[in-house]
């Protein structure tokens, strides 16, 4: 269950040079610090009506605080026999491509039927690490590779190269628009003022960062390489729909698939009935958390994006692409 929190408090002579995580832990106990810490990262705090971000960053005396955040319900996880497609395991991680429809854990409205429930019944033990070792996600409908901490030490030192950018994520993606070249875009993300389930580039959000390069252009369709520095909720998504191209299939950015001009009907089935947004996490490259040693993983391209490209190719090979 989600319900929206709003708290507010002061801070006290004797918190006074205290660090603002410290503080909100004594003025709002009944929340953990844990919970404390997402909620100033995210952007959900605010002193004296400035929103702040860093959590070492010290209050003083008489200071306003205010949470304006949305509080989810823990839900209790339970084993279930779900079929995953592992790439790599060993002790301490596991390495998954997961598939379109598989939800990353729990929460309202998936409440079993996850990635969290597939990972516990495969390894029991891993019920003792935070979140069933679950560094990052991937959307719902996101294909690709995942890495998974089985100790508490490896999601530790896993979840601090993440922060550190020392993780690299390379994504396939398919847009709207023929692309001329590659780029970077740096433009900070947070929650969509009045969508609730959408995110949106906004002045004052958190830092983000995509990089892409263009791998091949169709008639009216760009293929993408993307390396994220950041890792936003749906950032590739609301990066590119901020650009002008948005991903074929995206149900939330989208919208209606538009076929180009003389598109056969058989090719505006395809487009029409791309049943999710075409992005797939391809390729993954860490340090092992007990090794050191420097690994990397390709996921192959998924069918149904295969079959997506194979029909853009046609479709460009019947409307040649006119150059002036």
């Amino acid at each position: 269950m989600t319900q929206e929190i709003n708290l507010k408090s002061e801070i006290t002579a004797t918190q006074t040079g205290l660090r603002l995580d410290q503080a909100l832990a004594e003025l709002f106990p009944d929340y953990s610090r844990t919970r404390i810490k997402e909620w100033i990262l995210s952007g959900a705090v605010y002193v004296d009506g400035v929103k702040v971000d860093k959590p070492r960053e010290k209050v003083l005396e008489s200071q306003q605080i205010e949470i304006e955040a949305t509080f989810e319900e823990e839900v209790k996880a339970k084993a279930q026999a779900i079929d995953l497609n592992i790439v790599y395991e060993d002790d301490h991680i596991i390495i998954v491509n997961k598939q379109a429809g598989l939800v990353v854990h729990p929460g309202a409205g998936n409440a079993d039927g996850t990635l969290m429930n597939a990972l516990l019944h495969h390894c029991p033990a891993i019920e003792m690490v935070p979140r069933a070792g679950i560094v990052h996600r991937l959307d719902k409908d996101t294909t690709g590779l995942m890495v998974v901490a089985k100790t508490v030490e490896a999601q530790t030192h896993l979840v601090a190269a993440l922060q550190a950018r020392e993780i690299v994520r390379e994504y396939e993606a398919i847009v709207l628009g023929t692309m001329t070249a590659g780029g970077t875009v740096d433009e900070p993300i947070e929650r969509h003022p009045t969508k609730r389930t959408q995110m949106s580039v906004q002045h004052g959000g958190r830092p983000s960062v995509t990089h892409y390069r263009v791998s091949e252009k169709f008639r009216a369709h760009t293929r993408l390489r993307l390396r994220l520095e950041s890792g936003r909720t749906h950032q590739i998504r609301v990066h590119m729909d901020y650009i002008g191209h948005v991903l074929v299939g995206d149900p939330v950015y989208g919208g209606r698939p538009k076929p180009p001009k003389n598109a056969s009907p058989e090719f505006f089935d395809i487009l029409k009935n791309f049943g999710r947004q075409a992005l797939h996490a391809v390729r993954l490259e860490l340090a092992h958390p007990y090794t050191h040693e420097i690994m990397s993983w390709q996921a192959p391209i998924p069918e149904d994006m295969v079959m997506l490209t194979k029909a853009l190719r046609k479709d460009t090979e019947e409307n040649p692409i006119q150059y002036l």
